[in-house]
């Protein structure tokens, strides 16, 4: 028997939305439900992955099933495909397992030709309704199934309406029509040399083709990279029998939600046009009405709409986003789905369904994606003032929120017009390194031309909570001059351009923002995610500032504090920088005898903002040259004060500079060259911890993470030092603080000899940036450069620096867990990666057994509740 690859609406159900997609597994338990459902079938979505994995072909055995669905209409309907007395017309739509609207394809009226045209005039003695419903039937097909631009179409409708002093399409007559229908088919074979097809069954196997097709196109691909959707998934094709909307006066089409998707609002919520097919609702050509005023214009349809809405709720237990059309006054819904909804209707539906006892917090929790949530943390620009604003280029949606300001082109310049002039600042730059951190703090956005996902700029922009968008290539910027070019414009000095950190839309002019709006709902949600989840959820935070903001959106401790971002402050990096450049270990220790003071009220500030939750320190880890000045005056400044010649300073400088920096002489290969610098910072992680046992009676227990070890011989080797300077100091103290000493894996032969290793470290803590990086063998901060050809190819579905790689790098760290466990059970085991914060990486953290992730501030309530989603989800 051949498989089957095309269902009836009557042979599936809700169940099915892996095999009919999400519309067709509605539309089958609509149909289930005795609900007015315009009848079809749904060609599966195993027929798109056949069409795919046979070189985009439609396989005979699925014609015949499709021909077959076609007769069964037939039947159903009493109409005939492609008759001249009483034609079955039918829409072709597309229909993912996952909702993804306006991305793919659709075609209405299809079976419409030169005879079927006059027959549907004559059978709804509506020659205006017929030849109209044609001429869109030829316009959809033109554009979605040819590709033929509809611009051309649309310019003949707005000539004629000119011509014959109308504003509406529906203000033309049958005759006006008529004409336009020439016109288009005219279009149509001067584009492609042939005539219009007038074989229904051509049109609808072609119309099939596109659909699938349409699963392939560019913005349904970012789409899927966006929302995580495989490509292996494919989309289904529901094919239905058309009712019609633009029958007159007594018809009308429209699209409802039974709770508004913009507030969560419990109160239906849409819109309807009366004389309309369903492309008029969204084109914004006519004002549709509000779905109220449908009650006074036909009462009896809007009762019965009402009740369906209502029973479809009930029945799906989530606010429903419903097509419906009315053909002289006979209701029919042409599908339901759950809507989509901003993030703050997400959280009071989940919440308000709960307490009218339709679902359990358990099903609410599962009802809100974790993603959404960085909507309620950001600025956003206001809705109105974003309408009429030009995109002038796009890059990588790197941080998320929304941001207005002056452009300003060196760190400097920026904290200069914030701090001194109150400016808001954009911060422009080719990339941007550790040294523009003053200049990122007073930024309200970043926008930089090179740099991935996971760029400095990116991850220090998303740990300040700071809109910013990163590989920007379509801008060139010339820092000398102070000019930024884009979309045609030159931008100067200290003009106004806004950023979308969730889009990566960069604007050439000055937007309005708005703050969000945090709602009980969201500490209500949590509240019941906290008390299902097992991971702890800790933040990466480098200052106290970031950890009180952490703490205040829940988060459990520190994961990762990253040392070398305390030594760029104005009055330090001088001291860094003279440290770095000294000749010999005298002068070492000069100046990191006065960075300890500085270091140590670092920790004393984070220790008091965690009290007496775990912090886990990292030691110096980026290498040294990223320290030292570029630009002349601040080499000359240092020259002076360290008695050098400039020349000398300059070759000093240069000798420091590596081939792969990234790979080079940092993390702890620093530690095993300067030991001193590995002593200061132990004496100040655990002078600190002292100072606030003895000051606020805080039990701290420092974590002390020793970077980018490779080999249990470096690791214990640091380790000793660190061991030896805690031990010292405490002893001194008479107090007893209890220390941990662990290693970030980052480098893959850290995982594969994670069993050595854990006899000496106490931690493991995964540091998924550099992991992914070493693993692939590319760099984070150039991969943006050809990843897009990587997706367009179906080589990659998604960016390995914002996903965990599961079938590669997590492999690395489920080695590491078991080996490390293997020897030492009790090991602390955490991530501190930008993945920390990414839904699906943490289900994975989650299956392989670590007992916390950490994330950038602004991404725990994210983490929190995606952790609850996984403990549900693998039960």
């Amino acid at each position: 028997m051949s498989k089957k690859f095309v269902y009836m609406f009557s042979d599936g159900n809700a169940s099915m939305k892996n095999l009919l997609g999400g519309k067709g597994a509605n539309l089958a338990e609509m149909t289930l439900l005795g609900m007015p459902i315009p009848q079809g079938f749904t060609v599966s979505t195993e027929a798109c992955n056949d069409y795919y994995e046979k070189a985009k072909v439609i396989d005979a055995e699925i014609i015949k099933q499709i021909d077959e669905g076609i007769v069964n209409l037939e039947k159903i309907s009493g109409k005939k495909f492609g008759d001249d007395q009483n034609p079955l017309l039918v829409s072709v739509r597309s229909g993912a397992r996952a909702s993804m609207p306006g991305m793919m394809d659709t075609v209405l009226n299809l079976g419409m030709n030169d005879l079927s045209v006059e027959a549907l005039a004559a059978k709804s003695n509506n020659p205006k309704f017929a030849y109209d419903s044609y001429r869109r039937f030829v316009q959809m097909f033109s554009d979605v199934v040819k590709n033929i631009e509809k611009s051309h179409f649309e310019r003949v409708l707005d000539k004629i309406k000119e011509a014959k002093g109308v504003s509406a399409d529906m203000d033309l007559t049958a005759d006006d029509f008529k004409e336009v229908l020439t016109t288009f088919k005219k279009i149509y074979k001067d584009e492609l040399g042939e005539d219009f097809p007038q074989d229904p069954r051509t049109q609808l196997l072609e119309a099939i083709t596109a659909v699938f097709r349409s699963w392939d196109n560019h913005r349904a691909n970012v789409y899927r990279r966006m929302h995580d959707i495989p490509s292996s998934w494919g989309t289904a094709v529901n094919v239905q029998m058309m009712v019609f909307g633009n029958l007159g006066d007594t018809s009308g089409t429209g699209v409802a939600f039974t709770r508004n998707p913009a507030t969560g609002e419990s109160k239906i919520y849409g819109e309807y046009l009366i004389n309309a097919q369903g492309e008029d609702v969204v084109a914004g050509i006519r004002t549709p009405k509000t779905i109220s005023t449908l009650k006074d214009d036909m009462p009896a349809v809007y009762d019965e709409f009402m009740a369906i809405a209502n029973k479809l709720e009930q029945h799906y237990k989530d606010m429903q986003d419903m097509e419906f059309t009315i053909e002289d006054k006979k209701l029919y819904f042409l599908q339901t789905r759950n809507g989509k909804r901003t993030a703050q209707a997400a959280l009071r539906i989940a919440v308000e369904l709960v307490e009218e006892k339709m679902i359990t917090e358990e099903e609410a929790i599962m009802k809100v994606d974790p993603k959404q949530l960085d909507q309620l943390l950001h600025p956003a620009f206001d809705e109105q003032s974003l309408a009429d604003a030009k995109v002038i280029a796009k890059g990588l949606p790197a941080s998320p929120g929304a941001a207005t300001g002056m452009v300003y082109f060196t760190a400097e310049e920026a904290k200069v017009a914030k701090d001194s002039r109150g400016e808001d600042v954009i911060l422009v730059r080719l990339e941007t390194s550790p040294e523009d951190i003053e200049g990122m703090v007073a930024a309200k956005g970043i926008l930089t031309v090179r740099g991935g996902m996971t760029s400095h700029a990116a991850v220090v922009a998303r740990g300040m909570g700071t809109c910013c968008v990163a590989g920007c290539g379509e801008i060139k910027i010339d820092e000398d001059k102070k000019i930024l070019t884009a979309g045609g414009n030159t931008y100067k000095e200290g003009d106004f351009i806004s950023l979308d950190g969730t889009s990566g839309n960069v604007y050439g002019e000055k937007i309005k923002t708005v703050e969000p709006e945090i709602s009980g709902h969201l500490a209500i949600l949590m509240g019941w995610a906290d008390k299902i989840r097992t991971l702890k959820i800790r933040t990466n935070a480098d200052t106290p500032k970031d950890a009180k903001r952490a703490v205040e959106f829940g988060a459990e401790g520190i994961g990762l504090t990253r040392t070398e971002h305390m030594f760029f402050n104005e009055d330090r990096i001088f001291q860094m920088r003279k440290m770095i450049l000294s000749s010999n270990e005298a002068e070492r220790r000069e100046a990191l005898e006065k960075l300890l003071p500085m270091q140590r009220e670092d920790f004393i500030g984070i220790y008091d903002a965690m009290e007496e939750r775990p912090v886990t320190i990292r030691l110096l880890d980026p290498p040294l040259h990223e320290f030292l000045p570029q630009e002349s005056e601040a080499i000359a400044a240092l020259s002076k004060d360290m008695g050098l010649s400039i020349e000398t300073l300059e070759e000093k400088i240069e000798s420091l500079h590596e081939f792969n920096p990234m790979m080079g002489h940092r993390g702890c290969r620093l530690a095993v060259t300067f030991p001193e610098i590995a002593e200061m910072q132990t004496r100040a992680i655990i002078e600190a911890a002292i100072y606030v046992t003895k000051d606020k009676g805080y039990k701290i227990k420092p974590e002390i993470m020793i970077p980018l070890a490779g080999d249990v011989k470096e690791f214990k080797y640091v380790k000793d030092i660190v061991v030896r300077i805690a031990d010292e100091l405490i002893s001194k103290s008479e107090i007893k603080i209890e220390y941990l000493v662990g290693t970030m894996i980052e480098i893959p032969r850290a995982a594969l000899t994670a069993d050595a290793i854990a006899k000496e470290a106490e931690f493991f803590s995964f540091g998924t940036n550099d992991l992914t990086q070493m693993t692939f063998g590319f760099s984070r901060d150039d991969a943006g450069n050809f990843l897009d050809d990587y997706y367009d190819k179906k080589i990659y579905e998604s960016d390995p620096f914002a996903k965990l790689d599961q079938e590669g790098v997590g492999q690395l760290i489920k080695m590491a867990v078991e080996k490390g466990q293997s020897v030492r059970p009790d090991i602390k085991l955490g991530i501190c990666g930008e993945h920390g914060g990414d839904p699906s990486s943490i289900d994975f953290c989650y299956r392989v057994g670590l007992q916390y992730v950490s994330c950038s501030p602004f991404r725990v309530p994210i983490a929190r509740l995606a952790a609850a989603q996984s403990v549900l989800i693998n039960k």
